[in-house]
């Protein structure tokens, strides 16, 4: 069979994740609600923060940055999906597709710094609280945000560069949902392995540098945790970081399970199923979960609600 450079293909055909149209149906109005919860949930989120002078510490900046890449990759994905679910046009231009793919891995990239740095402020406050002003300084946040959006641009720009040069098999049907790297590499006729070693190496070194710091900030907490005397102290000190633990464990787990494997162990139903967890329902559940275990936040919206009465009156 022929090759086909991948420049040269006007678009690709997204099968989708399912032919049955009554499936299709109930898939759409379960993915709208989930996307309006996510927008409603990540836009409150940033709203209460930048609102609230009370939260304007590290902490929150990380998380209004947090939700402002879980509101983004959410958006590039989920509203192709409902086009595709609700219409019978299941197309998506060359452009399209890699632009999707570009955002899509610049967020997600982005997001694995910046847990980890959440992470480090976590271990700043409480192994060294006299300390955590001077620390985690305005220009420390800002480089550390810095590190996560540059990071995150370099791989996805040399993943997607790579990824438009594959030969395929006269083929542009994708066997998913939206333009990932899998199930574009499975179209190819040629020998993936230098594409797919470098996509590895970029994913691969993203997740155990961002894991390093994440698991060596909370050997450390654990460590001071043990050392407190008063089981009051054991548990305020745990509640300051349970929540960011949780999203953590979420996030990290679904990605592994997904992006670090080999093109020859995909497969299409499981890969689907955990890219639908990943894409569409983490960026749902991270506000929630940040801010329905977060007592600072439930403060912080009754102050600015309170506010607001107050200024409507």
């Amino acid at each position: 069979m022929g090759k086909l450079n991948s420049t040269s293909v006007p678009g690709f055909i997204l099968m989708g994740l399912t032919d049955s149209a009554e499936t299709q149906l109930v898939l759409s109005v379960l993915f709208l609600l989930i996307y309006l919860i996510t927008v409603l949930g990540n836009a409150g989120m940033i709203l209460i923060i930048r609102l609230d002078p009370q939260l304007h510490t590290p902490m929150y900046f990380f998380l209004t940055h947090l939700s402002f890449l879980d509101l983004s990759y959410s958006s590039v994905i989920t509203p192709k999906t409902l086009q595709n679910l609700l219409t019978s046009t299941k197309t998506i231009s060359f452009l399209g597709c890699f632009t999707q793919m570009f955002f899509f891995i610049v967020c997600v990239a982005a997001e694995c710094y910046l847990l980890s740095w959440m992470a480090y402020d976590r271990y700043i406050a409480i192994c060294h609280p006299l300390h955590y002003p001077v620390i985690m300084s305005t220009r420390l946040c800002c480089a550390l945000l810095a590190v996560s959006y540059v990071t995150g641009f370099v791989d996805s720009t040399v993943g997607v560069i790579f990824m438009t040069r594959l030969h395929l098999c006269k083929s542009n049907v994708i066997q998913h949902f939206f333009c990932d790297s899998s199930p574009i590499l499975a179209l190819s006729c040629s020998d993936t392995f230098e594409i797919e070693f470098i996509i590895f190496i970029c994913a691969g070194s993203n997740l155990v540098l961002s894991l390093i710091t994440i698991s060596g900030s909370y050997l450390s907490i654990l460590s001071t945790i043990f050392k407190i005397n008063s089981t009051a102290g054991k548990k305020k000190a745990f509640s300051t970081c349970a929540s960011h633990l949780l999203g953590v464990t979420i996030f990290y787990s679904s990605m592994i399970f997904t992006y670090l494997k080999p093109k020859t162990s995909y497969s299409l139903g499981r890969d689907q199923v955990a890219s639908v967890f990943y894409t569409i329902v983490i960026p749902m559940l991270n506000p929630l979960i940040y801010s329905l275990r977060n007592k600072e936040v439930k403060k912080a919206v009754v102050r600015v609600m309170g506010k607001r009465g107050v200024l409507y009156n």
